[in-house]
């Protein structure tokens, strides 16, 4: 097990730096069919830097100017400022409470007004801020009228822009929303099915490839996670097939292979039936990651099943 426990000393490394603060909830869709882009900042400047992340679900600024950037909310209030010493919310700002969630469903009190003078409330000691934003999303229910009159290619909904302040001087970050179609679900529906035939064939047949197999799946789950912001049940499924890997019993097989099937598997399958995953890089990448999860997660637990099942029966046979 000392190799195991370096990989988690590793990956726990890894987890250590300070993580981006998150102004409200990290709802993030497994994947989506609308596709929120960044394509720029009208005054750019060094330090400061502006993405999409979370499928588009909330947009990531990272201020390392040295001085003040304000994000403005829906009535051009003063929403975030991101200072040199971190980020700071206004509670004044209705913003801070419709952006708690990516559907904007969170009641206003009563006390929030956007003419108010600012109350500045702490939110984390980071420099960078993730947000839920309205401007950037398609809220209203059912498809786009695009879509529906042709959902087979990709549509622009619309330009949007999010305001920014910086002393006296205003200037605005810059993208498009997209409508992209689903791909085609079946096909890696297909190929988990066929890996699952492969793996169990091979675990069937000896130890040393379903070791190799669990190696390649747990390191490719951890990979996945770490790109999904650390996704903690993804991540310790993959750390446990890692360890499966070097230690291939039957039942941490079995046991590896039920947590890739439900929690890297399963639980992220939306990217087989949206466009954008919420990973960054080509989408076929995070489908592919999908695929391994679902189809070696199903044969590493059929295999330490079967391998079970058969040291039962071996065991029945010696006491009778």
């Amino acid at each position: 097990m000392r190799r195991f426990a370096l990989i988690v000393a590793v990956v726990a490394g890894a987890l250590g730096p300070a993580t981006p603060a998150s102004a409200h909830g990290g709802d993030a869709p497994d994947a989506t069919a609308y596709r929120t882009t960044v394509t720029g900042i009208t005054a750019a400047e060094k330090g400061l830097r502006v993405r999409a992340v979370e499928a588009g679900a909330r947009l990531e600024l990272s201020n390392k100017t040295g001085h003040t950037v304000e994000i403005l909310g829906y009535s051009g209030e003063p929403y975030l400022e991101v200072r040199p010493d971190g980020t700071y919310e206004n509670t004044s700002s209705p913003a801070t409470y419709e952006n708690q969630t990516l559907s904007g469903d969170t009641a206003v009190p009563a006390t929030a007004d956007p003419t108010a003078p600012p109350t500045w409330r702490r939110a984390s000691t980071s420099t960078t801020v993730r947000w839920h934003d309205q401007r950037t999303h398609w809220l209203t229910t059912g498809l786009p009228p695009a879509a529906q009159a042709d959902p087979g290619r990709t549509h622009r909904l619309r330009d949007w822009s999010v305001p920014l302040r910086e002393g006296v001087r205003t200037f605005e970050i810059r993208g498009t929303l997209d409508w992209v179609p689903p791909p085609t679900a079946w096909l890696w529906w297909l190929g988990a099915a066929l890996l699952a035939a492969t793996v169990t064939a091979a675990g069937l047949r000896a130890t040393r490839p379903i070791a190799a197999i669990a190696l390649i799946a747990g390191t490719i789950t951890i990979s996945y996670a770490s790109a999904k912001s650390f996704a903690i049940p993804v991540l310790a499924v993959g750390l446990l097939t890692v360890a499966a890997g070097l230690r291939p019993r039957p039942f941490l097989l079995a046991l590896a292979g039920a947590g890739l099937t439900v929690f890297a598997g399963l639980n992220e399958a939306g990217v087989f039936r949206q466009a954008v995953v919420p990973v960054p890089g080509p989408a076929w990448w995070a489908r592919a990651a999908v695929l391994v999860a679902l189809g070696a997660g199903v044969g590493l637990l059929s295999t330490g099943a079967l391998r079970l099942r058969k040291m039962s029966a071996a065991a029945a046979i010696v006491d009778a």
